[in-house]
This record gives C-alpha cells, sequence and structure tokens, in this order.
C-alpha cells in the first residue's frame, strides 16, 4: 500500500491537484495498485484561520508518507508568503530533499517557440541541487531601510552536498542509457564554489568512465540551450542556476503547464510537484492547465516503481497534446476539469499499451 499525502495548496494549486488525483485514482483502479491519499489542508485559507503555517509534528507525520503531492502555494492574502516557505521549503531541508529533478521533454513541436525543432531534440533531464547554495538562507542586513543598507546572501557549497548531486545525475545517466552528463556552473566569476563543483564532477564523472562529460558555464548553457538543445541530455547545476535554467528548458516544450518536478532524496520520502504558481488571476476560471501535475503523478508513479502506471499517464498526456485536447494556453478550448475528465478515459487504453513491450 503506497501512502500519498496530497497538498493542494493555493490558488490553481486546489484545481490541478484535483485532476491529478482523479487520474492518480483512476491509474490505481485500472493497474490494480493498492494507493491511500490522505489530503492535507495546509495552505493560506488554512493559515489564515489557524494562524499556523505547519507544526513540527505535522511535519514529522509527512515524512512518514511514501510521497507528498503539493499542489502549489501563494496568495496575495499573505504577502509574505510565510506559509509556503515553512511548507515547501520545510519540506526540502527537513527531509534533506537534495536532488530537485526537473524532466524536460517535448511532445509536441507546434508547443515549442523554437523554429524547426522535433520532439526528438529536447529531452532532457536537470538535476538541481536543492538544500544549499543561495537558498540556504545565510546571509543578512545591515542597517536596513536606510541609505546604507547592506544586503548579503551567501551561496554555501559543501563537498557532501555537491558530491551527492553529481553521483546522483550520472548514476542516473549510467541507469537510463543517457549520452552526456553537463555541469552548469560559473567556475569564472565564482572562483571558490566553482573550484569546488569542477573538481568532484571530474572525480565522480572519472568513476562514471563511459559517460561522456563537459563543464559549461551557466550563462552560455543559458544561450546553447535555446539555440540547440539537442546537445544536452542530463544537466547538473547548483541550486541558483539550476532553477533558472530549468525554466528556461520548459519554454521550449511549451511552458511550466508541462513541467513536472520531484525532490528526492534515496530512502526517505518524497516530493512532488508542478513547478508553476499558484496563479490567483487564473483560480476559479477553468482555464488552469492540469497537464504538469498530471505529468507529475506520472513521475511519482515511476519513482514508486509503479512504472506500467507511470507510462501509461505519459501516453496519457501525449495522446491529448496530439489531438489539441487542452486547456487555452495550449492552443486546446477544454477546461481543466475537461482535461482530467478526458486522460481517465484515456487511461485504460493508454495501460494496455504501456504493458505491450514488457510483455513482447
Amino acid at each position: 500500500m503506497w501512502r500519498i499525502a496530497a497538498i493542494p495548496g493555493d490558488g490553481i494549486g486546489i484545481e490541478v491537484t484535483r485532476e491529478a488525483l482523479k487520474v492518480l485514482r483512476r491509474a490505481a483502479e485500472l493497474g490494480g495498485m493498492a494507493i491511500e491519499v490522505a489530503e492535507w489542508p495546509h495552505g493560506a485559507e488554512h493559515y489564515l484561520r489557524t494562524g499556523v503555517t505547519i507544526t513540527a509534528s505535522e511535519m514529522a507525520e509527512l515524512a512518514e508518507y511514501d510521497a507528498i503531492f503539493l499542489g502549489a502555494m501563494g496568495d496575495p492574502r499573505v504577502p509574505g508568503n510565510e506559509h509556503a516557505r515553512d511548507i515547501l521549503l520545510g519540506l526540502r531541508f527537513t527531509l534533506d530533499l537534495f536532488i530537485n529533478l526537473r524532466p524536460i521533454k517535448l511532445y509536441q513541436a507546434a508547443h515549442s517557440p523554437l523554429r524547426e525543432v522535433r520532439p526528438e531534440d529536447v529531452d532532457l533531464v536537470i538535476f538541481r541541487e536543492n538544500t544549499e547554495g543561495v537558498y540556504a538562507g545565510m546571509g543578512g542586513n545591515f542597517k536596513a531601510g536606510t541609505r546604507d543598507e547592506v544586503a548579503i546572501e551567501e551561496d554555501i557549497n559543501t563537498w557532501k552536498g555537491v558530491e551527492r548531486i553529481i553521483r546522483a545525475a550520472f548514476a542516473y545517466a549510467r541507469e537510463r542509457g543517457r549520452r552526456l552528463v553537463t555541469l552548469g556552473d560559473k567556475a569564472n566569476a565564482m572562483p571558490h564554489a566553482g573550484a569546488l563543483w569542477r573538481r568532484v564532477f571530474a572525480e565522480v564523472g572519472g568513476e562514471f568512465a563511459e559517460i561522456p562529460r563537459n563543464a559549461v558555464y551557466a550563462d552560455a548553457l543559458a544561450l546553447d540551450l535555446v539555440l540547440h538543445p539537442a546537445r544536452y541530455d542530463v544537466i547538473v547545476a547548483p541550486n541558483l542556476f539550476g532553477d533558472i535554467l530549468s525554466d528556461l528548458a520548459a519554454a521550449l516544450v511549451g511552458g511550466l503547464g508541462l513541467a513536472p518536478s520531484a525532490s528526492l532524496h534515496p530512502g526517505r520520502s518524497a516530493l512532488f510537484e508542478p513547478v508553476h504558481g499558484s496563479a490567483p488571476d487564473l483560480a476559479g476560471t477553468g482555464r488552469a492547465n492540469p497537464l504538469a501535475a498530471i505529468l507529475t503523478v506520472g513521475l511519482m508513479l515511476e519513482h514508486l516503481g509503479e512504472s506500467s502506471g507511470a507510462r501509461a499517464v505519459e501516453l496519457a498526456v501525449r495522446r491529448a497534446l496530439e489531438r489539441r485536447a487542452t486547456t487555452p494556453d495550449l492552443g486546446g478550448t477544454l477546461s481543466c476539469g475537461q482535461v482530467g475528465d478526458l486522460i481517465c478515459a484515456d487511461l485504460a487504453e493508454c495501460l494496455k499499451a504501456a504493458a505491450r513491450p514488457m510483455a513482447e
């Protein structure tokens, strides 16, 4: 029995999570998967009503689930976003989810802003370090609110943190038969952290000698991803650069409405979330795109070892995109709920198709 905690969050997070869980439950029903979903109320509404973002005991309870599904967080009624910080960043740091995994795959050439690009040209995975870097919260403000204010954000890089994310990227490449691992850094402008990343990249890469590797400055990598996306396969990067590169790469395949993600630490509960925001202006309009959330369900099923279910979910999304059975942001006319219904209706056939290669 897989135990999953679902936190819909705020805005369109509530709507896309509803459709994602609908797909998850349908896939479990058709595929004979034993899955139990517990929906948690935590979000802006809960915080405004109770004054509590999340307690230490609740965080400990979440750590006992096999996986956590998070919709999206952010609400204009909480301008400081303290609930999002405590829940999202709290989960990342409490569970030490050092891998932020961002698959980037082009399903339909028409969804890419690039000219003459083919689906096979954009199929890469980004490994973003998720617990260090400038997001570690080190630093502070001196003489805040004055013209003499000094603001410092410290970039924290440990050998342990760098080694384990680079190793995870190479291990993934070996397991999946990927052809190249690329490091995206700024060793030219950040020589101290850059030297650590480059040294560890060479050391760990030497243990995976069959996998070619290269190191590229993050700004040059951003440029080349747009010009030559087919050059890239697995990218590993520090927290900040990985954040920026993964959003840029998502634009190459149709935007954040098609961008799933996972935050992982092998052997621990994992966090899965579509990476788009809560988009308060779209909430309640029916125009929210649930496909990133549904693809995130597929990513979660793959992580749990339910490979047939994962392939079926991805195939159902691919078929919906082929038929333009999508929300308006991708050129379709369907509502969020209608897209979810269509994916559910297609799952039985997709499960059969997903099982065929294994049976042959």
